[in-house]
C-alpha cells in the first residue's frame, strides 16, 4: 500500500499508437494532433506534416508538482524511424527524459529503444539514465502459428546494449517510486480473475526449448495521482487482463480513486470472448471513479 504525494498537473504526449484520428471529436482535456499541429506552427496540411501510426505504443509523460517537472518516456513502439518522426513532428526535447520504463518484453513496444536513447543523448548529456526493467523482459518471445509452427519475435535490445548507449538498467521484480514519487511503476501484477487467463499461443524460449508464457509476467503498469483527479493508469498491453491490472492499482494506492487508465487492453483476436465479462467487472466494481473505459489520448 503507497500513498505518493499527488502531483499538480499531468501531460502525456501519444509518440506512437496503431490508430490515427484527427476528425473524431474528444473531451476538452484532450488535444487532437492536427490542433496540435497548428499551433505548433504547420501552415500546410499534409502527409509530411503529420505523425505515423504503428502496430504498438509509446508516451511521452510529465509530471509536474510545485514548480519542478519530471519526464518519463513509457515504451517506445514497434521501430525506431516511427518514433523519431512522430518526436520530431510534434517538436518535442527528448533531452527532458530523465527515466524510461519498459512496459513488458515485446518488440512492438521497444523497437524504438536504442534510437530513444540515442535522442535524449543528442546534446551531448552524460547524466544518469534509469531504464526500469523487469528480468524476464530479455527472453526470446514467439507465437505459434495455426499450422503448429513457431514465429520468433524481434528480441528486446539487451542489457548490454541498452547499457552501451548509456541506460543505467534497473532489472528488478519489485515495484519503484521514483522522480521525487511522482511516478510508481508497479512490480508483478497479481492475476487473481477467473476470466484473464493470458495471452493464448504465446511462447517463451528456454534453455529446452519453447514453453508456453501466456502470462507474461514480467509486464508493469505505471501510475500516477493527480490531485483533485486520483490514479491515471498507464498499461501498455494488459496482458495480465485490464481488470487484474486496475485491482491491483486499486489495492496499491489504497484510498485514491482511480480516475482513468490509459494504454492498450488486448481485448482483440483470441481475447476478443472475454469483453462481455471486462466491462461488466469494471462497470459494476467502480474500478474506475470518473469511466470503466480507455481514456483519450491525453490527460491532464
Amino acid at each position: 500500500m503507497i500513498k505518493p504525494r499527488p502531483v499538480d498537473r499531468l501531460e502525456v504526449h501519444i509518440l506512437v499508437d496503431n490508430a490515427t484520428d484527427s476528425l473524431s471529436s474528444v473531451p476538452s482535456h484532450v488535444e487532437t494532433e492536427f490542433a496540435y499541429l497548428n499551433r505548433k506552427g504547420m501552415r500546410i496540411l499534409s502527409g509530411k506534416c503529420i505523425c505515423c501510426a504503428n502496430h504498438g505504443l509509446s508516451c511521452l509523460i510529465t509530471a509536474h508538482r510545485d514548480g519542478v517537472a519530471h519526464t518519463v518516456l513509457f515504451d517506445t513502439g514497434p521501430e525506431a524511424d516511427t518514433f523519431e518522426r512522430n518526436t520530431r513532428q510534434l517538436g518535442l526535447d527528448l533531452g527532458l527524459v530523465e527515466s524510461i520504463v519498459l512496459s513488458h518484453g515485446h518488440w512492438d513496444h521497444a523497437g524504438g529503444m536504442l534510437r530513444a536513447i540515442d535522442l535524449i543523448r543528442a546534446n551531448g548529456s552524460n547524466r544518469d539514465l534509469p531504464y526500469y526493467a523487469h528480468p524476464d523482459m530479455f527472453r526470446t518471445r514467439g507465437r505459434q502459428l495455426p499450422n503448429g509452427a513457431m514465429q520468433p519475435t524481434e528480441d528486446i535490445p539487451s542489457v548490454a546494449e541498452l547499457t552501451a548507449r548509456g541506460a543505467r538498467v534497473v532489472s528488478v521484480r519489485e515495484p519503484q517510486a521514483f522522480l521525487d514519487d511522482m511516478f510508481y511503476l508497479s512490480g508483478e501484477i497479481p492475476r487473481v480473475t477467473p476470466f484473464e487467463t493470458g495471452l493464448p499461443l504465446h511462447f517463451a524460449k528456454t534453455e529446452t526449448g519453447w514453453e508456453p508464457d501466456p502470462w507474461i509476467v514480467d509486464e508493469r503498469w505505471l501510475g500516477v495521482n493527480v490531485a483533485g483527479k486520483g490514479v491515471i493508469v498507464f498499461t501498455a498491453c494488459s496482458h495480465a487482463g485490464v481488470v487484474n491490472v486496475l485491482k491491483d492499482a486499486r489495492a496499491r494506492f489504497a484510498g485514491v480513486p482511480l480516475y482513468c487508465v490509459l494504454g492498450g487492453l488486448h481485448l482483440s483476436g483470441p481475447t476478443e470472448k472475454i469483453i462481455p465479462d471486462t466491462s461488466r467487472r469494471c462497470a459494476n466494481s467502480s474500478l474506475v471513479t470518473s469511466r470503466p473505459d480507455i481514456a483519450p489520448a491525453g490527460a491532464r
